[in-house]
């Protein structure tokens, strides 16, 4: 049974809901924005639509989550779990991913400008289509994500791990690459790559 909310689109924004167990919980629309959702449990919510703009997420756990086209601009996911999550269409413009977990989620088309995914598991991800324009990718694990078409320019891959990524269309202008820092291409599909 989902737990909804009495009134989707409530205004939640500043709320602290920290450690909160809001497990299959029905978020759709509801306005989460600058709330303090550290530690929160978030597995199978529906967060649809909703606005968790400047939120802190850090070690929250998002596993399975619905959270398409949810607006995360400038959230801190800090050691966030979003496993299998469905972020399709999500924006992530500025977030701060560092160390989380997205392994297997759904990303295509999300906004991800400038965002910070440093040593983030994004393995077997699908990303296709995404906006990772500028973002900083160092020590990721991208190792056999759907990067089809994705928008790479001026992204930090230093150290990235790329074995067996599909990077078919991608545009890597101006993406740093240097295989002196470690980025490994090793069994990646670049057919059709944009590259400087």
């Amino acid at each position: 049974m989902t737990n909804t909310l009495e009134n989707q689109n409530a205004n939640l924004s500043g709320a602290v809901l920290s450690g909160a167990v809001l497990s299959g919980y029905d978020l759709r629309g509801v306005d989460l924005s600058c709330a303090d959702l550290t530690g929160a449990n978030l597995t199978d919510a529906n967060l649809t639509d909703a606005v968790l703009h400047r939120s802190y997420m850090r070690s929250a756990v998002l596993v399975r989550a619905q959270v398409c086209r949810t607006s995360l601009h400038r959230a801190d996911l800090t050691g966030a779990v979003c496993t299998s999550a469905n972020l399709t269409d999500a924006n992530l413009f500025g977030a701060n991913l560092t160390d989380a977990n997205l392994s297997g989620a759904h990303l295509s088309g999300a906004v991800l400008r400038s965002a910070v995914l440093r040593r983030a598991d994004l393995s077997g991800a699908g990303l296709r289509g995404a906006d990772l324009t500028g973002a900083d990718l160092r020590s990721v694990d991208l190792r056999g994500a759907d990067l089809t078409g994705a928008d790479l320019r001026r992204t930090d891959l230093r150290r990235a791990d790329l074995f067996g990524a599909y990077m078919t269309g991608a545009n890597l202008t101006g993406a740093d690459l240097s295989t002196m820092t470690g980025a490994d291409l090793t069994g990646a599909i670049l057919s059709g790559a944009i590259r400087d």
